[in-house]
């Protein structure tokens, strides 16, 4: 039975959508199955990964708006399956307000696609919003990507707080896989303060490996590559490697 991972922080830029595809192509390379389920009005995990939105028969959207099954949605590419979002995902969160069960639906449109895969990853809005907390009840559990700058932490009561008040209501099962330091600089004492005040609020659920500051990492969405096809001897896709190797070991 696979394992839902909603990969959320409500900050922007912290490297969510580059976690989700990189995470999700480093595995499928080492023979695990993976669905990436964007989540994201943006989509810009469905062109990391090098689908055109635009041309897609079913999105994300049509999932939760329009009763479309996750199977009719998956699109098999080169770097893992994708089920793709597109704009029409930003008016989803009002659709669903008269919705009964709406925290559930998709909870339940991924359930039938667990057998399939080993990890379903969804690639969650910047926002603490509806389609954040259907994906937080869809979950098993969240990784957080963490920016290792000033405000790093600042943001983050909030989502501990919604998270706890998920797993009171709706999920009690749900718990945080991991939380992963982002766009670190070896170079500087202080992403090193970060990090250690990140590990002291998340005791034990740090990776060890962080994701390094890389231009790479930003330049390959735009050839529609996750960066460890990209530039495979880059330090960023060799961070991706460690963390998915963390993941490997951890999950053993």
């Amino acid at each position: 039975m696979g394992r839902i991972i909603a990969i959320v922080n409500q900050k922007g830029g912290v490297g969510k959508t580059t976690t989700a595809v990189n995470l999700s192509a480093a595995l499928t390379a080492r023979g695990k199955k993976v669905l990436l389920f964007d989540f994201d009005p943006q989509a810009n995990a469905t062109s990391g990964v090098g689908v055109d939105k635009n041309a897609v028969s079913a999105t994300s959207y049509d999932v939760v708006i329009n009763e479309t099954t996750a199977q009719e949605a998956v699109v098999h590419t080169d770097y893992c399956d994708l089920i793709p979002s597109s704009a029409a995902l930003s008016g989803a969160g009002v659709e669903l307000v008269g919705v009964e069960n709406r925290e559930f639906v998709l909870k339940n449109a991924l359930a039938p696609l667990r057998a399939q895969y080993d990890y379903i990853f969804i690639d969650c809005p910047p926002s603490l919003e509806l389609l954040t907390l259907g994906s937080l009840c869809a979950a098993d559990e969240i990784l957080i990507p963490v920016q290792c700058e000033y405000y790093a932490l600042e943001g983050l009561s909030d989502l501990m707080m919604t998270l706890r008040a998920v797993k009171r209501r709706l999920n009690p099962g749900l718990s945080i896989y991991g939380v992963l330091l982002t766009m670190y600089d070896g170079r500087t004492n202080f992403s090193a303060q970060v990090a250690e005040e990140v590990r002291r609020h998340f005791p034990g659920k740090v990776f060890a490996n962080a994701i390094v500051r890389n231009v790479r990492l930003a330049e390959a969405p735009s050839h529609g590559m996750p960066v460890t096809v990209y530039d495979k001897f880059s330090r960023g896709a060799q961070a991706y490697n460690a963390i998915a190797e963390e993941m490997l070991a951890k999950d053993a």
